[in-house]
């Protein structure tokens, strides 16, 4: 199933646009606690407005299977049935979560994304991947079922604090890596336009259409979409150590150091350029700062690396670029080669 994406800040009269246009015996809608007080209100949608929301509470660490039994209870006191609509108004908490819900309620009812985040927007609400975190690892249960209509927009960034719209920005520079040296370039050549709405639109757009060419190509991540998780081997491990010493991280400020590791990693072991290297490094230690790990870490660290997703037999897999939109999957990085990588890092960001 394709998905039709819409980049607009009129997003009260295309959501009434498309409810129009689609057959569905019932629509429900989820958000959490932050999207129902600070955004919900401001679309102005005639049917959404009708609806009682189901609301959950905010925060990745709500990502669970209680959360998620909570909704599917609520979706069967809204009496949903297979031909219900889910109206997903959040963030990647509530984009993953409510579209596993929906993914799975009646094996399966329709649902329509409309990211409130950054990083919704640019990550989790496109691209149809659906999940909730299990056992302490993130996103470890999960379908693939794509939203039929994902709402794109950046009016409601203003109801974000700072760090969470750099946490969306991580992955825009991800994709710019992805993409080619000229995207990243121009990305990386000016601050963030947080307080130019249009401007960062457009940007979001030229974002996500990069990682729709590449899920059009492998919707299933059975090769190629491997690529969309440069920065998340290292970025995953140190976000989980964060959430295990009870001081959780945004998700782009690891994906961010993420990326300047496994592009250490990509010039010791494919030769990226020198110059590319140092100029993320340098964009990323003015934007985010440096990591709280130190050397102690590192046997933690390659243990959860090991435990990532991508990881087939216990090895430490990342995803890698020769240079910016040349990308290698599945590379088996060594402890050895992970711990200079981490040094490395570490000395880029002034730590």
């Amino acid at each position: 199933m394709s998905q039709r994406i819409t980049y607009t800040n009129q997003v009260g009269a295309t959501l009434d646009h498309v409810l129009a246009s689609t057959d569905y015996s019932s629509l429900h809608i989820i958000a959490d606690e932050n999207t129902a007080t600070l955004v919900l209100p401001r679309i102005s949608c005639d049917a959404a407005h009708k609806v009682p929301p189901i609301v959950i509470p905010a925060g990745d660490h709500n990502k669970n299977l209680d959360t998620l039994s909570q909704v599917w209870s609520a979706l069967a006191e809204q009496n949903a049935t297979r031909h219900s609509l889910v109206l997903c108004v959040g963030g990647g908490m509530v984009t993953d979560l409510g579209g596993m819900a929906a993914a799975t309620y009646k094996r399966g009812i329709a649902h329509i994304n409309v990211p409130t985040t950054l990083l919704g927007a640019v990550d989790a609400a496109v691209g149809g991947k659906t999940g909730i975190n299990f056992n302490g690892l993130k996103n470890e249960v999960g379908t693939f079922t794509p939203a039929t209509d994902v709402i794109i927009s950046t009016c409601y960034l203003d109801t974000l604090p700072l760090e969470q719209l750099l946490s969306g920005y991580a992955e825009m520079i991800k994709h710019a890596m992805l993409d080619n040296h000229h995207t990243f370039n121009a990305l990386t050549a000016n601050k963030p336009s947080f307080n130019q709405p249009e401007v960062l639109l457009k940007q979001v757009e030229t974002s996500v259409n990069v990682k729709n060419r590449i899920v059009a190509l492998d919707p299933h991540e059975l090769g190629l979409r491997r690529a969309l998780n440069l920065g998340h081997t290292v970025g995953h491990a140190i976000e989980e150590i964060a959430l295990k010493r009870a001081k959780p991280i945004p998700h782009g400020y690891a994906v961010a150091w993420g990326l300047v590791t496994e592009s250490v990693l990509s010039h010791i072991l494919l030769k990226f350029p020198s110059n590319d290297l140092h100029r993320l490094a340098t964009f990323v230690r003015d934007l985010y700062g440096a990591p709280d790990i130190t050397c102690d870490d590192y046997p933690t660290l390659l243990d959860l690396m090991r435990h990532d997703k991508k990881s087939h037999h216990g090895e430490i897999s990342c995803a890698l670029l020769r240079q910016c939109g040349d990308a290698v999957v599945d590379n088996t990085i060594t402890d050895e080669d992970m711990k200079v990588a981490l040094d490395i890092t570490r000395d880029y960001m002034g730590k």
